[in-house]
């Protein structure tokens, strides 16, 4: 089992100018590693769209690479996103699938079924082509640059520890975040 902060910090430290769109029991850790204005906490919405979000800002900037790093439950919130990301891809699109098998932030309720949940084989069935399951360190490691630089859509399940974390309250309103992200996105 990976776990989430180590893989974060990783995936913070070779950041350059990517966009990354974070939800739910990633919002808030990442925020601590890094709060620049190409950083969007999409928490407010309904679960599941952060995906869908990042996959328009990935069509509208095709210079530059946008991460989505998605819960397993959010995940699950919005399946037919994996067919869009296969049908409409977007090559500069990274999307990192947070699986722990619990909805987090809510409690830490188990994802129904979460022991019978093949994300690979979903992502695999909707179209997606490049899908890689990580589960140790040495893993993540020899794919860390892949996130980077790999082909998209693609999607990386990280299989991380069980964790505990808040209902993410990012200290900026969503409105002031949505016009940072924009003022930085036409500059």
């Amino acid at each position: 089992m990976l776990d989430k902060y180590d893989c974060l910090k990783k995936i913070a430290a070779k950041r350059t100018d990517e966009i990354v769109v974070t939800t739910m029991s990633v919002a808030m850790p990442w925020a601590e590693l890094s709060d620049g204005p190409l950083d969007f906490a999409h928490v407010e919405s309904a679960m599941g769209h952060a995906a869908d979000f990042a996959h328009g800002l990935a069509i509208a900037q095709p210079e530059r690479r946008v991460f989505v790093i998605n819960g397993d439950g959010s995940t699950l919130m919005c399946l037919g996103t994996l067919v869009t990301l296969a049908q409409r891809p977007a090559l500069n699109l990274t999307m990192i699938i947070t699986e722990n098998g619990t909805y987090e932030v809510t409690g830490n309720q188990p994802v129904p079924g979460a022991d019978q949940i093949d994300y690979e084989q979903i992502c695999r069935g909707a179209g997606i082509k490049h899908v890689f399951t990580i589960e140790s360190e040495a893993e993540f490691d020899a794919h860390l640059d892949r996130h980077f630089t790999g082909e998209g859509p693609q999607v990386f399940i990280w299989k991380i520890e069980k964790a505990s974390e808040p209902v993410p309250k990012p200290k900026r309103p969503i409105r002031e975040r949505a016009h940072r992200l924009r003022e930085a996105l036409i500059h």
